[in-house]
């Protein structure tokens, strides 16, 4: 059955940013990307309505040649790239507040996340990508910055590269019928929203604390590249900004930003909190430089090494890993790469 550009206009209208009309259209994976990123962000959302004619277009193609497979290779999109960068670091954040508690996560959870993110953005449309060689570069890249957020970049990287290098046209698939969709949708959609939703509301203390502590560090390794700093505040609340405008707020206006600056301040806060525990851990005075820090590092591994304290290792190791963190909060990120 042919697919209508009116009906498709009128799904965007009513539910764009849950993807319906890319349900409609027979683009599952475009609306599954839609329901977990709410119309990334509501950017995409409208950028699509110059779009859904191109879309309704390729749809009834598809349907015509639904027997044959089309050979070639997709062009090469920067914009395609982008998103896929995006959608996995936003798939690694994700899964760093909400399955952070695993015990090897930083080598399991986060690239598999961060990789299956790439993958979603890759088979939007006519298109996907290998899929063992996407998560292989992501595992393999994983160990970098292992332990911290900050790993989820490269990661990032490495898969949307690989995910560009093996790009193909998908090949002709039986038609499905609505309910095997929706249920494929359905359980695709709760395992992302799943741990998610149990973080936030049986662990709401801890999971608030981990998203400042994520939000802070993740945005600390920026304060070397102010204008790049404020360019990654604006994509993480440009989802928050689009929610306030559908809503109905009242514009751009003094008390528009209030919500955001609360959870920002709680960040800040959060972070001056851990700065002056990390002070009292190295026995430093606030102010202190970057050479008494690390001098003072040096000292205290020294004393507290594992190694060095066979008779009270667990104590040893619980002041050593004290101290490490306590360097690393107040060490810049290039001091602690060179280190």
């Amino acid at each position: 059955m042919a697919k209508g550009l009116l009906v498709t206009y009128v799904l965007w209208a009513v539910g764009g940013p849950a993807g319906l009309h890319h349900l409609y259209l027979g683009r599952d994976s475009h609306a599954l990307l839609w329901m977990l990123t709410l119309g990334g962000g509501g950017l995409g959302w409208l950028w699509e309505f110059w779009k859904l004619p191109s879309f309704v277009a390729q749809a009834n193609r598809a349907q015509g040649q639904r027997q044959s497979s089309r050979g070639g290779r997709p062009p090469v999109s920067p914009i395609r790239f982008a998103a896929q960068m995006i959608v996995g670091i936003y798939f690694g954040l994700v899964a760093l507040i909400s399955l952070s508690f695993m015990a090897s996560f930083y080598i399991v959870g986060l690239p598999l996340a961060v990789g299956l993110g790439v993958l979603l953005v890759a088979a939007v449309g006519n298109q996907t990508s290998d899929f063992k060689n996407t998560l292989g570069a992501a595992f393999l890249t994983s160990p970098i910055f292992y332990g911290r957020p900050i790993a989820i970049l490269p990661i990032s990287l490495a898969a949307s590269i690989t995910a560009q290098k093996h790009r193909r046209y998908k090949a002709s698939m039986v038609s499905e019928t609505l309910s095997v969709r929706l249920y494929r949708l359905g359980l695709a959609y709760l395992a992302f929203t799943g741990p998610l939703a149990y973080s936030a509301l049986c662990n709401t203390a801890a999971t608030l604390n981990y998203v400042a502590e994520t939000l802070g560090s993740f945005l600390s390794w920026f304060s070397f590249f102010p204008l790049l700093g404020r360019l990654m505040e604006s994509v993480l609340l440009l989802p928050y900004r689009v929610w306030r405008l559908l809503v109905g707020d009242r514009g751009f206006s003094s008390g528009y930003f209030q919500e955001w600056e609360k959870l920002y301040e709680f960040v800040r806060s959060f972070q001056d909190e851990k700065r002056q525990l990390a002070y009292q851990v190295l026995g430093l005075l606030e102010g202190a430089t970057n050479e008494e820090i690390h001098q003072r590092y040096r000292e205290l591994v020294k004393i507290w090494h594992p190694d060095h304290n066979p008779h009270q290792t667990e104590e040893a190791q619980r002041h050593f890993l004290e101290i490490q963190a306590a360097y690393e909060a107040l060490s810049p990120p290039r001091k602690l790469r060179g280190f």
